[in-house]
């Protein structure tokens, strides 16, 4: 596992976004196409701004899934991530060869039975992932599921991590975020040949910590992490300031 630590989140968005292009078109030499699993919400603003921006990426042999979106919200409103998906990158890489979003407003079982059936065709080449103030990894809150073979799951959200979407501007209150979504599972996150985690803000310093420093434990999930074979988290100072030492060479 890499650890890089930047001075701030743009630089942290820029360097993400750089390795990610680089992986995405490694993929595309070796089997003439890339599969990508997009994370949303304001820890990737930076990181898609710049994978957008990268030039010599074939996105017509790219095919795009994303991590996990709430159950029974429309596509209208602010905080659907089909809505952030959409206008932050599908609206400026057209030429995309297919894209599976979750559709929170079908019948969840039915809609998780339907991306599985399409995600395990396809093998993932590049997956980028943040993790939540309270450790979580998608929206697989603590204590999460390590064994669950499923690659979409539906979960309940916790009380933390529905405080930090409220937090973070995309409700209007707490009681407006929806307790249930349909997250990827671990196992599948895991699946993926490469991970790139990118982490900005003071606000997550503490799960940071917990998911660089603690033993692998579903209390911390996204410490799962530190057993990923290709895993770089990219931190800024604020993220990365409860790290010790040993972590910031």
């Amino acid at each position: 596992m890499k650890i890089i630590v930047t001075n701030n989140h743009y630089e942290l968005g820029e360097a993400a976004g750089k390795d990610a292009a680089s992986l995405i078109k490694e993929a595309i030499k070796e089997k003439g196409q890339a599969n990508v699993i997009l994370a949303t919400g304001t820890s990737q603003f930076e990181t898609l701004n710049q994978l957008i921006t990268e030039k010599d990426i074939d996105w017509s042999k790219v095919v795009m899934f994303h991590l996990d979106e709430y159950i029974g919200l429309p596509i209208t409103e602010p905080a659907s991530f089909r809505k952030y998906l959409k206008e932050r990158f599908l609206a400026k890489v057209p030429a995309l060869k297919a894209s599976y979003l979750i559709n929170g407003e079908a019948d969840p079982e039915e809609e998780r039975r339907r991306l599985k059936n399409i995600i395990e065709q396809h093998p993932i080449d590049v997956a980028l992932v943040g993790i939540g103030e309270n450790g979580h990894l998608a929206f697989n809150d603590p204590p999460a599921d390590f064994d669950v073979e499923d690659p979409y799951i539906i979960v309940d959200l916790d009380e933390k991590c529905r405080m930090q979407q409220f937090g973070e501007g995309w409700f209007k209150s707490v009681d407006d975020v929806p307790s249930q979504a349909i997250s990827m599972s671990v196992k599948q996150i895991m699946k993926s040949k490469h991970i790139i985690c990118s982490v900005p803000d003071s606000r997550k310093a503490q799960a940071v910590r917990d998911s660089l420093e603690q033993p692998v434990s579903n209390l911390f999930p996204a410490s799962i992490l530190q057993l990923h074979p290709s895993c770089s988290f990219y931190l800024d100072q604020s993220s990365a300031a409860l790290l010790s030492s040993k972590h910031l060479v």
